[in-house]
């Protein structure tokens, strides 16, 4: 896009916008091509190791397990908020194609954090079913059925969708009468909300809530779950049997810090880092959506031994 057309439309005054210019990262411009070596190099990765293990788990029979099918929804959700977001994100560090319709824009800042509380909600499913695991062996298969593990993603799913719609239909409705330029690489919800020339209360309120209330409410969850398999771990008699316990729940560990750690620190540095340069916020937010969906089919591959057997065999060309 014509460098021209983009300044012209950071100065706009219209109050009902039909298009958005992301800035991509404010000061490291000149930059942009450079960044983008590493984050292609992590989105290729994703892509390639999340269909991967889509493949492995729906081709392998001995994966048809509620573990497996939890991880399954992990994968598409890495895939869903990888490619919700990079593509923009390079055609701008590439082409400077800066522009994004409203709609398109609200349409991304759905399908980014809806997708994300339904991740959230992936985890604490993911915590309960190595819970029954360890604590309860005997009733895994009778409490994890496959209609309950069928309900359990619906019921994830609709939570983060009912939760986002009242987001995105006060943000639709609020007048934008400033500068039309995002600064981020793609729309973020925050940095959307800050272009409106009313008072967007709301947005802040609700927003923190939600991050607060469902978040919080999925880590509590998820902490006193991994407290009491602890605790049934600890209470086994056999050392070798608390370290295979303690194996299976490694990789469910990496998964809930990948995820949840990144989150925590842009939060916080967004609404009280105001030392901190734009451009490292806006680096870490970025890179947020794309290392988690790189690493957790490596995490997963290398500490499951039947997914690490498979994907052994299928990159060695064996017909299995």
């Amino acid at each position: 896009m014509p460098q021209q057309n983009y300044l012209s439309g950071s100065s706009s005054a219209s109050s009902d916008p039909s298009v958005f210019f992301l800035s991509g990262i404010p000061g490291l411009e000149a930059m942009h091509l450079w960044i983008s070596i590493p984050f292609f190099s992590m989105f290729a990765m994703a892509l390639l190791g999340n269909c991967t293990l889509l493949y492995v788990i729906k081709t392998e029979p001995s994966l048809h397990k509620p573990m497996y099918y939890f991880l399954a929804m992990l994968t598409v959700i890495d895939l869903v908020v990888s490619t919700t977001i990079m593509p923009k994100t390079l055609s701008i560090f590439w082409f400077n194609f800066r522009e994004i319709s409203f709609n398109a824009c609200l349409v991304q800042m759905f399908f980014l954090h809806s997708f994300f509380n339904v991740e959230s909600g992936v985890l604490v499913a993911m915590a309960f079913d190595r819970y029954v695991a360890i604590c309860h062996p005997l009733r895994y298969t009778t409490i994890l059925t496959n209609s309950l593990i069928v309900k359990i993603g619906l019921v994830v799913l609709a939570r983060a969708v009912f939760i986002r719609i009242p987001l995105l239909v006060f943000l639709s409705r609020l007048p934008f009468c400033r500068s039309h330029v995002i600064a981020h690489c793609y729309c973020e919800h925050m940095a959307v909300v800050k272009l409106a020339c009313a008072n967007t209360q709301f947005n802040d309120i609700y927003g923190l809530f939600v991050t607060l209330f469902i978040v919080g409410l999925d880590l509590i969850f998820i902490t006193l779950s991994y407290v009491k398999i602890l605790r049934t771990v600890l209470s086994l008699a056999s050392k070798e049997e608390q370290l295979k316990a303690f194996n299976t729940c490694v990789s469910y560990l990496c998964a809930i810090l990948m995820v949840y750690t990144p989150v925590v620190l842009t939060s916080i540095i967004h609404r009280f880092g105001h030392l901190v340069a734009p451009h490292i916020h806006i680096l870490m937010a970025s890179f947020y959506f794309v290392f988690p969906p790189m690493m957790n089919p490596i995490v997963y591959g290398v500490k499951t031994k039947e997914i690490f057997n498979r994907v052994r065999l299928l990159f060695r060309g064996k017909n299995f």
